[in-house]
């Protein structure tokens, strides 16, 4: 290994290192004074460099916030998957509530980047593209469980087979929506009816609802056992996603 290869990998390798500490840092400080307050200067002075320094590094507030928001999207979505993986491929409900609690469960160990990327928008921050691979992975695996579900019928019937409905209940759908449906089949859906999407769409908001409501103490005092509470929640959602009841 010759010294310019050798100096190459040190560098890249305190680069790294340098870049993990500061993401930590900016972490304590989202916990500590929120999204709004994040500052690359005071990340800077407790990580012991110049601004000047930190900027090699993350050219400005919002570049360490994308960073951070990568992170976040990166780490529930990969929890989110294994937790899918570790259930067989046609057991619908179990993978269900295997990915709901899984989610749950990284929120409530991350609670301050859960509400980065689920709580309220960081003002004047505008999320660029590199984010949304990321803040899909989730999404794609509960769209996963509907396309296996729907090749093999035990959601009902497949693209053109049924009206669009809910719980048995016929529901009167926009064009738009219709086209926003037709877009999320062709995202990554194929052979989902409008049907099982409208389930789907459903069901995904409730289980990042029910997690909002009891991180952002909307249960407090109303609801004592979070656990069994969000478990019939999702056993419920789960039956009208597999079901449609």
């Amino acid at each position: 290994m010759t010294t310019g290869t050798t100096s190459t990998g040190v560098r890249a390798r305190v680069r790294a290192e340098l870049t993990a500490e500061i993401k930590a840092v900016a972490r304590r400080h989202l916990a500590e004074h929120g999204s709004a307050a994040l500052s690359l200067r005071a990340v800077a002075r407790e990580v012991g460099m110049v601004s000047s320094a930190v900027y090699r590094y993350f050219p400005s507030r919002d570049d360490l916030l994308t960073a951070l928001i990568i992170d976040a999207y990166d780490a529930v979505g990969a929890a989110a998957e294994v937790a899918d993986a570790g259930r067989r491929r046609r057991d619908l409900h179990g993978r269900w509530l295997a990915v709901c609690r899984a989610v749950r469960e990284w929120a409530r160990a991350n609670p301050q980047e859960y509400a980065l990327i689920y709580g309220s928008p960081v003002p004047g921050y505008r999320a660029p593209q590199d984010t949304i691979g990321p803040a899909s992975r989730v999404s794609f695996v509960l769209l996963g469980i509907m396309v296996d579900g729907s090749a093999s019928a035990a959601m009902g019937p497949a693209v053109g087979g049924a009206p669009a409905h809910t719980g048995g209940a016929s529901l009167q759908v926009s064009a738009a929506l219709r086209a926003d449906l037709a877009g999320l089949r062709e995202l990554g859906a194929p052979g989902v009816s409008d049907t099982v999407l409208l389930r789907g769409l459903q069901v995904w908001t409730q289980l990042f609802g029910a997690i909002s409501f009891e991180l952002f103490g909307h249960l407090h005092g109303i609801v004592h056992d979070y656990d069994a509470f969000f478990d019939v929640q999702m056993r419920r959602a789960g039956d009208l996603l597999i079901s449609g009841h």
